[in-house]
């Protein structure tokens, strides 16, 4: 599978507060954890994301208790999986990268 554009931030983050199953409420918190509070995801950004990964089929509907308040809980799919690797293989990528030119630099100063 071949993702050739970059996934957001929201997109990146959200694919990896569901590799366990994970609520809209709990995304949020995990990802504002995470970040330290940096990326703070609204209800309308966070479920305008979900609806659309789950059209992609990156990730799926887990369960969905509907006595509360018809709480769902989101998982990623196979193609979610490979999806997010790809972005953190790119990522890395460009750290590397980074560092090589440093090391370039670094080496030319000498």
């Amino acid at each position: 599978m071949d993702n050739s554009s970059p996934l957001t931030e929201a997109l990146f983050y959200i694919l990896l507060a569901v590799r366990t199953p994970n609520h809209g409420y709990g995304i949020i918190q995990d990802i504002n954890e995470m970040t330290g509070g940096r990326v703070v995801l609204g209800p309308g950004t966070l479920y305008g994301a979900i609806n659309s990964m789950l059209g992609k089929g990156w990730i799926s509907l887990f369960s969905e208790d509907k006595e509360s308040r018809k709480k769902k809980e989101y998982l990623l799919t196979k193609i979610g999986r490979e999806i997010f690797e790809q972005e953190v293989n790119r990522l890395n990528e460009l750290v590397e990268n980074a560092k090589k030119m440093d090391e370039r630099r670094e080496m030319k100063q000498c």
